[in-house]
């Protein structure tokens, strides 16, 4: 209970005001009162306020009436109704208007104080929730994509114009790291959106049998096992935004019914016929060549021309090498704060090191080799050594030398599961953690590898 939360009570009745601020004055709340509902507003302009009660039947403007403005100024202030009980119909009429609740008279001291005490809690977690969602926004603002290199400022003001017009398709491009989803998500919050109504799909990492349901749901019956009805991604991005990460791997089949989707702003759960409105943003992301997708056969071309209307390219971080330093400083002052530790910045060795590595995983390859480090080091400036680094050379197997991996199992360990383990973990030790690299060390396609 927030024992300095301050009530406003507001009545025309002298005795109902006294008794009330009595009762909630009792366990230390601040409590002031009003006779009316002008007094009322003047004193919520005076000072803030916790929590509104207010009687509904009031000379001049009545309680339906109060809240209303207050809705206006105050659109979160927590108001309760105070009815008698023949007006029933107006209290709940009421609640309709924005209300939180309503009490009868003559009020009960425990039953108010428990109203009370559950809307002001409520309205602390609203609080808390609507700062971790501003913390969340800024976090993947633009504001926190910072850069030196000028093509990569030059993708950055393209997508900051695109952030204002919310129809319109995007097609992030780029190599497997390079922070297509950090883009998707900077370009989401700046169209006036909290983080809730962004929803990722990875199209590689979804067989493509539940795919369809995953993306637009199904209804109870659409298939064998299908026991209750599904929301699909789509109606979870409902005036949001839809992301589709590896577009390139999305099946032939789904690829119409996206065409359709974007076409005619509709789609259908799997087993239905009726529409749904597709009042959301798509944005797509690929690290692959759509143009060479479609003259393979694996992408249909309307669908690619399409999705298309505004491309943005992503360069790779060896191409603004000068970005290394700022994403390094960024990254350990992230992990200063997850890991509570006392990490003094990097040695000049190995920020020379950082900056002449090609980086083929990229930023998130840059992440994780300083996390490893920020995680071993024990309050002294980073070194080579601590990075784990290896040579770029490392992530393939060069033409003529032999690939040698321990299958030393013993019979109860041996199968065919332990056998894919052990060259999964082969590969990603070897690429340095980097999927698309381990996957083709392994000559596998990323969808296989997933």
């Amino acid at each position: 209970m927030n024992k300095n939360a301050r009530i406003l009570i507001v009545d025309d009745k002298e005795s109902f005001r006294f008794m009330t601020k009595g009762y909630l004055s009792e366990p230390g709340y601040e409590v002031t009162c009003a006779a009316n509902a002008e007094e009322a507003l003047q004193e919520l302009a005076r000072i803030p306020h916790d929590l509104v009660i207010s009687d509904l039947v009031m000379p001049d403007i009545d309680g339906v009436e109060l809240l209303r403005r207050i809705r206006k100024l105050w659109p979160k202030l927590p108001f309760v109704l105070i009815t008698a009980h023949h007006n029933v119909e107006s209290a709940v009429a009421a609640m309709e208007e924005g209300a939180d609740d309503y009490l009868n008279k003559p009020i009960h001291r425990d039953e108010l104080l428990l109203v009370v005490k559950r809307l002001l809690v409520n309205a602390r977690i609203l609080v808390s929730h609507g700062r971790m969602l501003d913390a969340q926004n800024e976090q993947y603002s633009f504001q926190s994509i910072s850069s030196r290199s000028p093509s990569m400022a030059a993708v950055l003001d393209a997508a900051e114009k695109i952030a204002a017009s919310p129809n319109t398709t995007i097609a992030i491009y780029g190599e497997s790291g390079v922070g297509k989803e950090v883009m998707a998500r900077a370009i989401h919050v700046a169209s006036g959106h909290d983080l809730t109504t962004f929803v990722p799909v990875n199209c590689a990492a979804i067989p493509e049998t539940l795919m369809e349901s995953e993306l637009f749901g199904h209804v109870k019956g659409a298939f064998t096992g299908a026991d209750h009805a599904r929301e699909g991604k789509c109606s979870r991005a409902s005036t949001g935004t839809l992301f589709l990460d590896e577009i390139g791997d999305m099946p032939l089949p789904l690829q119409a019914k996206l065409l359709r989707l974007l076409e005619e702003k509709v789609y259908e759960k799997v087993g239905s016929d009726t529409p749904q409105s597709a009042d959301f943003r798509v944005i797509v992301a690929t690290h692959r060549s759509l143009d060479d997708c479609c003259q393979q056969g694996t992408f249909r071309r309307d669908l690619f021309h399409r999705i298309n209307v505004f491309p943005i390219a992503i360069p790779p971080l060896r191409e603004r090498r000068d970005d290394i330093p700022e994403l390094a400083d960024y990254f350990l002052e992230t992990f200063r704060q997850h890991l509570g530790k006392r990490l003094p910045g990097l040695s000049r060795p190995a920020l020379d090191y950082l900056c002449a590595y090609d980086w083929p995983g990229n930023i998130r390859e840059l992440r994780n080799r300083l996390e490893y480090a920020a995680i071993i080091s024990q309050g002294e400036l980073i070194q080579p050594e601590h990075l784990r680094m290896q040579s770029a050379d490392s992530v393939s197997a060069p033409a003529g030398d032999r690939v040698t991996i321990n299958f030393d199992f013993s019979p109860e360990e041996f199968s065919f599961e332990a056998v894919n383990k052990r060259l999964v973990t082969w590969a990603m030790e070897r690429s340095g953690n980097n999927k698309s690299a381990a996957a083709r060390l392994l000559k596998a396609t990323r969808k296989m590898f997933y």
